[in-house]
Formats: C-alpha cells, sequence, structure tokens
C-alpha cells in the first residue's frame, strides 16, 4: 500500500520516544494495553476477536462486553513526539541524531534536541506520521504473564552479564545471563507509565488484565 492508501484506514496509537526508537530498530514487535474496566471476581474470561469483542464472565446474571481496541489486520499510525513548525520537514524526538548526539541536521539547518519545541504525541497528526503497523495477533493476559522471550518483543534489552549463562555458579547472575533481565526491565517500565495514584489498580503488583496487540512494520 502506499501512504494515501494506509492514512485511509490507519488507526492511531501513542508510543514513547525510546518504545519508537525500539521500533524503528526492528526491537519491537508487542504492545500491552489495560484492558478498562478491569474484570472483578472473574469466573470466566474468552476473547472473541473475529468480531473484537472480549466477553467478561462476573456471574451468571451479568455479562460485559468489551471491544478490543485493535483487531488483527487493523492498519495503525504511530504518533509520536514531533516537531513540524522549526523547518518544512517534520522534526521526530526518536531521530538517532538526536539520541546520540542531541543535534540534528535538517534542510540546512542544525537542531539542538534542548531546544526544540517538541509537540507531545497525542497531538500528532496523520498526515506527517511515519510509522504504519500492521496488527497480528489480539490475546488477552495478566500482565504478570510476560515471558522472557516476550518482554525482548517489548524492546525491553535488560542487561546481560558478562558469562552470557555459561559460566560455573555466577555470582552475579546466578546462572541466568541477566543482571537485570528482559522482563524485569518490562515491570520497571510498565510501573513507570502508570500515574502514582492508579499503581494498586494498574501496576505490576496489581497484576491487571491486558489487551497484548502484536504487530509488524508495514513498508511505505
Amino acid at each position: 500500500m502506499n501512504r494515501e492508501e494506509l492514512s485511509k484506514i490507519a488507526k492511531p496509537i501513542l508510543f514513547s520516544t525510546p518504545m519508537v526508537q525500539a521500533i524503528l530498530e526492528g526491537r519491537k514487535a508487542v504492545t500491552r494495553r489495560i484492558i478498562k474496566p478491569q474484570p472483578n471476581n472473574i469466573k470466566m474470561l474468552n476473547g472473541v476477536f473475529s468480531t473484537g469483542l472480549l466477553k467478561i464472565f462476573y456471574d451468571p446474571d451479568r455479562v460485559i462486553n468489551i471491544k478490543a481496541p485493535y483487531e488483527v489486520g487493523d492498519i495503525l499510525y504511530v504518533r509520536e513526539k514531533f516537531n513540524d513548525e522549526e523547518t518544512d520537514s517534520v522534526l521526530y524526538a526518536a531521530d538517532k541524531e538526536f539520541t546520540d548526539f542531541g543535534m540534528k541536521e535538517v534542510d540546512g539547518y542544525m537542531f539542538v534536541e534542548s531546544e526544540v519545541r517538541w509537540k507531545p504525541s497525542i497531538h500528532m497528526p496523520k498526515e506527517v506520521a511515519r510509522i504504519f503497523l500492521k496488527v497480528t495477533d489480539v490475546r488477552v493476559e495478566r500482565v504478570q504473564d510476560i515471558t522472557e522471550e516476550q518482554a525482548l518483543k517489548e524492546g525491553c534489552k535488560g542487561y546481560e552479564c558478562y558469562c552470557k549463562g555459561m559460566a560455573y555458579a555466577c555470582t552475579d547472575c546466578y546462572n541466568t545471563g541477566w543482571l537485570e533481565s528482559p522482563k524485569s526491565y518490562f515491570m520497571n517500565l510498565w510501573n513507570s507509565t502508570i500515574k502514582k495514584k492508579d499503581l494498586d489498580k494498574y501496576g505490576w503488583e496489581a497484576n491487571p488484565w491486558v489487551w497484548v496487540i502484536e504487530f509488524e512494520r508495514v513498508k511505505v
């Protein structure tokens, strides 16, 4: 598809700057989003994704249908931190030049990251979006169900031990190969996205139900 065709059907999705960088580097292929309202005293949970509905059975007399935010096959455009006023070209905070050196050359002008008046991702119009994604899977899990492999697909690098898990009785990583595992990294990342007042409901320890949305990047 060309950009015009994609734009007609694309739905918005927000990502933080580090997560946009992970997508650009090919490290991120899944995201988790909180299900609202959260199930309470749940008896059965069943995703009906052919219709995009999640059926939550609280008791035999009360069933709530919640529509999934995205369905398999949906095209998404990424909203990210940007600036479209300084030059004829659009500046993106996730660009590697800003990340590594704090400055970038655009249209013959040098821009320093700290001096750019960045606009929040929520304000990015579809017309200046540069990243399009296709949803490949939607499912429901508890946030603590995430595996190390899935944490890597979330864009969480973790911190590897020098022994790579191959040393005998390593006292630094205890032969796991990680000083901080991707799952542990994700746990901290998850809590950083939750408002302090909502940590008891949606934080890692609360173990909320989440939509797990897998995707692949679409070439424009």
